[in-house]
C-alpha cells in the first residue's frame, strides 16, 4: 500500500512539473499537438500507478520524452510559420463580411447549430450584428463585430462609423508573411515603404507588423528593440 502511494506521489510531482514546463498555455488552450502531448502523458503515468510490477522509470522516462518533444515542438511554431501550420493548422473563417461560409463549415465538420451556440455562448443573438466569426486553432470562436452594433451608443446615436476589416499579419517574428500581402493585393515594396515610413530598417527588428481591423499598420520591435511610437 505505501509503495502504491509513494509511486502515485512520484509519478503526480513528474506530471505537474511537465505540465509546468509546457508552458501557461497548456492549462487552458491547447493545441492539437499539446492535447494529444497532454492525454499520453496522462495514460503513461496511470499505468505505473496502477501495476506495481511495472518499473517507475518506464513511466518516468516517457513523460520526460514527451516533454522535451513538446518543447522542440513550440521552439519550431515559434521560428516558422510552416511548422506553426503543420502542428496547428490555420484559423478558419465561418462568417465573413457578415455571410455564413457554408463551405468552410463543412470542411470543419461544424454545423449551424453548432455555430449558433457559440455565438450565444458569447453573448451574440443575432448573426446581423456579427462581420467576422473565426474558428481559431485550438477550437475557440473569435468574433467581430459592425461596428454599427458593437456598442449601443454609435447606432442609436447614428455615429458615422468604418466597418472593421480582418487584421492581417505581415510581419512575424521578422518573417514576412508573403502569402497575406497577397491576400490583401499589396507588395514587398509596399510593405518596405510602410516600414520605412515608421522608421524600421529592417523586418527582422520587428516580432509583429500587421493591418488591424481598422486598417491601420500597426507593429511592435522584438525584445530590446525600441518601441513604437
Amino acid at each position: 500500500m505505501f509503495t502504491v502511494m509513494f509511486r502515485t506521489i512520484i509519478l503526480y510531482i513528474v506530471v505537474v512539473i511537465a505540465m509546468r514546463l509546457m508552458g501557461k498555455r497548456q492549462i487552458g488552450e491547447l493545441q492539437p499537438f499539446e492535447l494529444v502531448i497532454t492525454i499520453m502523458i496522462s495514460e503513461l503515468a496511470s499505468l505505473p500507478m496502477q501495476d506495481v510490477r511495472i518499473p517507475l522509470l518506464h513511466g518516468i522516462i516517457p513523460i520526460i520524452t514527451l516533454l522535451f518533444l513538446e518543447i522542440i515542438i513550440s521552439l519550431l511554431e515559434l521560428k516558422s510559420e510552416a511548422a506553426r501550420a503543420i502542428f496547428c493548422g490555420r484559423p478558419s473563417i465561418l462568417i465573413k463580411n457578415g455571410i455564413i461560409d457554408k463551405k468552410e463549415l463543412k470542411i470543419q465538420r461544424f454545423n449551424i447549430t453548432d455555430l449558433l451556440e457559440e455565438l450565444r455562448l458569447q453573448g451574440y443573438y443575432n448573426l446581423d450584428e456579427i462581420r467576422y466569426a473565426i474558428l481559431e486553432t485550438n477550437g475557440q470562436l473569435s468574433v467581430i463585430t459592425k461596428n454599427e452594433t458593437a456598442n449601443v451608443t454609435k447606432k442609436d446615436m447614428k455615429i458615422p462609423c468604418k466597418e472593421n476589416s480582418l487584421p492581417i499579419a505581415l510581419i512575424l517574428d521578422g518573417k514576412i508573411n508573403r502569402k497575406n500581402l497577397k491576400t490583401i493585393n499589396k507588395s514587398e515594396d509596399w510593405l518596405y515603404h510602410e516600414l520605412k515610413k515608421h522608421n524600421v530598417l529592417s523586418p527582422k527588428d520587428l516580432i509583429i507588423a500587421m493591418l488591424d481591423s481598422q486598417n491601420k499598420f500597426y507593429y511592435q520591435f522584438k525584445e530590446g528593440g525600441k518601441t513604437p511610437k
